[in-house]
C-alpha cells in the first residue's frame, strides 16, 4: 500500500458555490436585490409582530389575582330557594350534605366553602352548621324557626 493510493472512507461532500461563475450567475438564486439579496440580514418574523401587538397581563405572573391572595377562601353560594327544595324540615344543611345532594362540588377530595345567601324564601326549619350566611339569610332562617351554628 502506497500513500498515493489512500483514500478517505467517506468521500468529502461539498455543496455547490453560487455566484461564483457557472450555472447561477447574476443573482445566484436569490431572485431580488435589496434585503433578500443580502447576506446575513433577514425579515423580520411575521409571528413576532403578531405576538407583539397581543394585550399582555401586567403583575406578578399571568394571573395577578391568583397570586396575590393564594390562600384566600372561596365561597359557593347556595339560596334559601335551592334549600327549600332540596332538604326537608328538620334537616341537618352542611357542606357534606350539600355535597352529597351535588348542589357543591369538591375538588382534591376537600369540599367547597359554603355561604348561604338570602335569595328566595324559606320556609322549612332547618339546621344549619359550617356554612356562613348573609345577614339577610340570618334573619329568614330564623323566622322559619331553624337555627345557624357557625
Amino acid at each position: 500500500m502506497q500513500s498515493n493510493s489512500l483514500a478517505p472512507k467517506t468521500p468529502r461532500i461539498t455543496s455547490a458555490r453560487v455566484g461564483r461563475g457557472g450555472t447561477r450567475g447574476k443573482t445566484s438564486g436569490r431572485g431580488t436585490k435589496g434585503q433578500n439579496a443580502r447576506a446575513g440580514h433577514k425579515k423580520r418574523p411575521e409571528m413576532r409582530d403578531l405576538l407583539k401587538k397581543l394585550p399582555k397581563l401586567r403583575g406578578h405572573g399571568k394571573n395577578r389575582a391568583r397570586t396575590v391572595r393564594a390562600k384566600r377562601l372561596e365561597y359557593v353560594p347556595v339560596n334559601l330557594s335551592t334549600l327549600e327544595v332540596a332538604f326537608m324540615a328538620g334537616d341537618t344543611v352542611n357542606p357534606e350534605t350539600l355535597y352529597k345532594k351535588g348542589l357543591v362540588s369538591g375538588r382534591g377530595g376537600k369540599i367547597a366553602y359554603v355561604k348561604i345567601l338570602g335569595t328566595g324564601t324559606l320556609t322549612k326549619a332547618l339546621k344549619i352548621s359550617d356554612c356562613s350566611a348573609s345577614e339577610a339569610a340570618k334573619t329568614a332562617v330564623e323566622a322559619a324557626g331553624g337555627s345557624i351554628l357557625v
